[in-house]
């Protein structure tokens, strides 16, 4: 049974949100941002207006969340009183407070996706590392579960390119997910994923660990100006591949773009090589694939003032691409995060996408920084 004093705090927590979060300001930010909608011009410029909508699509999100927080914590006074008169029983009281407290957090963790790119679309690669089929396996495996993390989302997910393994598995994936803050959450991912298991692969039934990568980075929308040099740009078809017989490809629809630049994180001359065979539309798919090297210049202009601001603060592990992130022991049944040293026993569900408890545990504890 929950404490009197386990509601004062979840109510100091809504009124440290409500600071936080401006709220006050924000309802008067809300009414004048609404105003301007409904001037008889205002869609002359649709692409103006797009964005304005947008604008208070956001700032109603942040007062309908805090709304709903308040609320939650007021059930959770209102079903105290009750158990005290003997209209409620305590594990309705403990639900109500397990709700609330939920709630909180959601919004606490949301708060910290405020950098400019946290609120954008994602492009997420998966590569296989060594270790042959085993390694092409696992990567598979993240594929699905990242698929059904997004369907648990409701983001829209397409397979932009994908080149299966020798005998099972993938070498590598590249996934566009589209849908509010899908970076924001899915930058926790980023770095390399172990796997330790009775390989079905091996005829001696031996242990094996295997890596795969997993790459993350931003995907631009119209609202990200990303300056391309058409002169650096050049291109190569080829045939998507298929399933043979009458569904196999005879026109070149499969693109590669090569993209020469100047590296402004190492100063360097450097390539970006992007394929696309996500539909059987070469126009189509060079401008998917245009869009994805903007993402990926976009996220090189952010890992630059990364790099230009950051300060680690001591004790804390370093947060970097290709650093071994999380592992996944499938005998032990555990599945542990080496940054936050959060765990869980329950393998099948992770596989199963449910990894919202490892993204919150990242963003509670490095989204601040």
């Amino acid at each position: 049974m929950i404490t009197l004093e386990q509601i004062k705090s979840a109510n100091a927590r809504v009124e440290a949100l409500r600071k936080y979060l401006n709220i006050d300001e924000k309802k008067i930010q809300l009414e004048e941002e609404e105003l301007k909608t409904q001037a008889p011009e205002f869609w002359t410029d649709q692409k103006r207006a797009e964005t304005q909508m947008k604008l208070v699509k956001g700032i109603k999100f942040w007062i309908e969340g805090y709304n709903r927080v308040a609320m939650a914590v007021d059930e959770v006074q209102v079903a105290f009183d009750l158990f005290k008169e003997e209209c409620m029983t305590e594990a309705e009281v403990d639900e109500a407070y397990h709700n609330a407290i939920t709630a909180i957090e959601d919004l606490e963790m949301r708060n910290m996706l405020r950098k400019e790119e946290d609120k954008l679309g994602a492009v997420l690669k998966i590569v296989a590392g060594a270790g042959g089929t085993e390694a092409q396996d696992w990567a598979e495996m993240l594929m699905r579960m990242y698929l059904r993390w997004c369907e648990n989302q409701k983001y829209k997910a397409e397979i932009t390119n994908i080149l299966d393994g020798d005998e099972a598995g993938v070498k590598s994936v590249t996934i566009q997910i589209e849908g509010d803050y899908a970076y924001g959450y899915l930058k926790s991912e980023n770095g390399v994923h172990r796997l330790v298991r009775v390989s079905p692969y091996n005829a001696q039934g031996k242990r094996m660990t295997s890596f795969t990568s997993v790459f993350v980075v931003p995907l631009v929308d119209d609202s990200i100006e990303i300056e391309i040099q058409p002169a650096n740009l050049s291109w190569d078809t080829f045939r998507s591949s298929g399933a043979g017989g009458q569904n196999v490809n005879k026109v070149e629809s499969g693109v590669r773009l090569h993209y020469k630049f100047r590296n402004p994180v190492t100063e360097e001359m450097d390539e970006i090589v992007i394929e696309n065979t996500e539909s059987r539309d070469q126009p189509k798919n060079k401008e998917n694939a245009l869009r994805l090297l903007k993402s990926q210049l976009y996220d090189l202009e952010l890992e630059k003032r990364r790099q230009e601001t950051a300060k680690i603060e001591a004790g804390k592990k370093k947060i970097e691409w290709g650093s071994q992130i999380r592992s996944y022991v499938f005998d032990d049944r555990r599945v542990k995060d080496h940054r936050t040293d959060y765990q869980t026993s329950n393998v099948n569900a992770v596989m199963d996408g449910d990894i919202d408890a490892f993204i919150k545990a990242y963003l509670m504890q490095f989204g601040g920084e």
